[in-house]
């Protein structure tokens, strides 16, 4: 393929995924079908199969894209941050996480939620989608191996370690995933409007024990 015809395939397949972003964000998760997305751009649904033969690989390729977006929203607060500021650099990054969530819910519901029907564990099957999730990961990772290396992760039993990292941050990574992760989407999900209206000084409060869990 020509150098030309390369970039005419990169247009088409960015404005394929605009498009099924519209649709998300309008919709849902659900709201994503390869013929309204050809619908919405004016062709044949034949025509942008030659681009994503099923819906599948769209949604793959979707979310792909939508875990690096957050990944680089994350990053950019982390980097207005002194490079040794291991602390403040994890907690910006967790507030953004929260703040990313909060105003793109339905492409939080695509990236976070249980896999659309006839999508088969679109989460497992891509390797695309597992290294841009994995790489998510390791930012905060990132700053708590920069911490352990300093003796300040307050871990007691650490668990086995599924990835190359010490047993200790992979115990503190795993620990602080569950805890503000499932926080993120509790709120998000509206899990916790029960409880409050507004989760935000709940949030703030999770965020101020571990950092004094850290500043020691």
């Amino acid at each position: 393929m020509s150098d030309r015809s390369q970039k005419r395939r990169d247009l088409t397949v960015a404005e394929i995924k605009a498009a099924a972003r519209s649709l998300l964000v309008a919709s849902g998760p659900a709201g994503i079908s390869l013929r309204a997305v050809a619908r919405d751009m004016g062709i044949t649904a034949p025509a942008l199969y030659r681009y994503y033969p099923a819906l599948d690989s769209l949604i793959l390729d979707l979310a792909t894209d939508l875990h690096v977006e957050l990944r680089l929203a994350c990053e950019a607060v982390r980097d207005e941050l002194p490079a040794d500021d291991h602390v403040g650099r994890l907690i910006a990054m967790v507030r953004e996480f929260r703040r990313w969530v909060l105003t793109h819910l339905s492409e939080a519901a695509l990236m976070f939620g249980p896999p659309l029907p006839g999508v088969d564990e679109f989460h497992q099957q891509c390797e695309d989608l597992t290294h841009a999730g994995n790489q998510f990961g390791m930012i905060f990772i990132e700053p708590m191996l920069a911490l352990h290396a300093q003796g300040r992760l307050p871990v007691r039993d650490a668990l086995a370690s599924q990835f190359d990292i010490p047993a200790e941050v992979y115990t503190y990574f795993l620990a602080r995933w569950a805890q503000f992760y499932g926080l993120i989407m509790a709120e998000a999900f509206g899990h916790l409007s029960w409880a409050v209206d507004d989760a935000t000084e709940l949030f703030e409060a999770e965020l101020k024990a571990v950092t004094e869990s850290l500043l020691r």
